[in-house]
């Protein structure tokens, strides 16, 4: 019930987005129709996402892996409005994807290349003078937030990884990860050679 509702509430902001950014369309009319799968690791939660060429649909729980799916945890997912760090990310191990590259980069391109006057907006219901004072409150506010919070992740970081040891160096997981894969190749590698010599005694 919860996924749903917040699919619901998902999906209209998407299209309210697209209402005051008429580009994004624009930019995704190459891809529409085609389903974007996002599995946010920290969430546990597959969310499907297509644009029909007028309006975004939103889908909770999706199980496929439609047409481009992309696993990373939220905060890496954020960094995507940056297209050009796809490819690093995934250098990095930080996200996985499978399916059409292309399709991740037309959707992080349209949100990142979004642009929405929020101060002429906010104006049709304020007036022009009180919506451009609420509009650099709130850039403000996000700036400082964003600095408060980078400062604080930094303190927790230190504290978790090297005072009480609950939590692994990023080397360490990137490490980890690398032979947890490799070990699954050579696992999938031992198990071709035992299925190829049972085939021969057959």
């Amino acid at each position: 019930m919860l996924p749903t509702f917040f699919g619901a509430v998902a999906e209209r902001a998407l299209n309210q987005i697209l209402k005051l950014s008429p580009t994004i369309g624009e930019q995704l009319n190459t891809v529409k129709h085609r389903v974007l799968v996002v599995h946010i690791r920290d969430w546990q939660q597959q969310i499907g996402l297509v644009y029909t060429g007028t309006q975004f649909h939103v889908f909770m729980g999706i199980e496929d892996k439609g047409d481009c799916w992309v696993s990373a945890d939220f905060n890496t997912l954020t960094r995507l409005q940056d297209p050009s760090l796809l490819t690093q990310l995934i250098r990095q191990n930080e996200l996985d994807l499978d399916g059409d590259i292309h399709l991740a980069q037309a959707f992080s391109k349209a949100f990142s290349n979004m642009d929405i006057d929020w101060a002429e907006h906010f104006s049709n219901y304020l007036g022009d003078a009180p919506a451009q004072q609420l509009f650099d409150f709130m850039v403000n506010t996000k700036n400082q937030g964003q600095k408060h919070a980078g400062s604080l992740r930094q303190i927790l970081t230190q504290l978790c990884q090297d005072e009480l040891k609950v939590t692994i160096h990023p080397l360490e997981l990137v490490q980890f990860t690398e032979h947890t894969r490799q070990l699954k190749q050579q696992v999938d590698s031992l198990e071709q050679r035992i299925n190829a010599l049972l085939s021969t005694k057959e």
